[in-house]
């Protein structure tokens, strides 16, 4: 579980989180949806201690991240906005590495890359080093390398972008397997289709603040509209 509390973090005169808090449950999958520049990022950057909060904090399973981001960090898998593979490794050892920084055996490594290589589609491309992958390519090798330990967190930051059709399936199937084996799924998207086709709950955050928090039907219910995008654009108070 990842419990968020007044979060804030500015960068010189901006602030680019301005008192976030919400709450991302086990066996849920919760969507952090907002535009462009609302702040996600940022939040989920704190959320994995890439960066430290200027203020509030932010709990996985119990644990104070800005004390204790090691623990922390054994819990969670992440995919952050910039994927960074390491082009002379195979699509397979990018994830076989980053199962060894996380100590797993061998034959556990094994059968999750497997799985993992399967679920993705990824069996043209395991073999082959990541230089000159596609986008696509390098988005698949990143999210098998942030699930490879099977993480009781997950934070995905846009996480189809660059998937196909078949890919984004396998991933949407993947995740709800990981929701129903009780583990707690955070993704960040700007895409209504995504929200609409996987999330429990959804945290809208606009200019830096949370607008509104709640399940799609919820939300439709707040803002008076029968359609989740309408609703959404009502939120966050903006005129398409």
């Amino acid at each position: 579980m990842i419990e968020v509390q007044g979060l804030h973090k500015s960068f010189g005169a901006r602030r680019a989180v301005d008192n976030v808090s919400f709450s991302a449950r086990d066996g849920e999958i919760t969507g952090l949806l907002g535009p462009n520049g609302a702040g996600k990022t940022t939040t989920l950057r704190m959320l994995y201690t890439l960066m430290k909060p200027d203020a509030g904090t932010v709990r996985v399973d119990g644990r104070d991240a800005v004390l204790e981001p090691l623990a922390v960090r054994r819990t969670i898998g992440v995919l952050p906005d910039s994927r960074g593979i390491y082009k002379r490794l195979t699509a397979r050892e990018n994830i076989e590495y980053f199962a060894a920084l996380q100590g797993m055996d061998a034959e556990a490594t094994r059968q999750s890359c497997d799985t993992l290589i399967a679920t993705l589609g990824m069996q043209e491309i395991a073999g082959r080093r990541t230089e000159g992958f596609s986008q696509g390519e390098r988005v698949k090798t990143a999210i098998a390398r942030a699930l490879v330990h099977a993480p009781r967190n997950v934070l995905l930051d846009e996480p189809t972008n660059g998937l196909d059709v078949m890919a984004t399936r396998g991933l949407r199937e993947f995740l709800r397997g990981l929701k129903a084996a009780g583990r707690c799924v955070l993704l960040s998207t700007h895409l209504m289709q995504e929200v609409a086709a996987l999330c429990d709950r959804i945290v809208i955050i606009a200019h830096g603040r949370v607008v509104a928090d709640g399940t799609p039907a919820q939300l439709r219910e707040l803002a008076g509209e029968q359609q989740l995008e309408e609703a959404f654009v009502k939120l966050i108070g903006e005129t398409p």
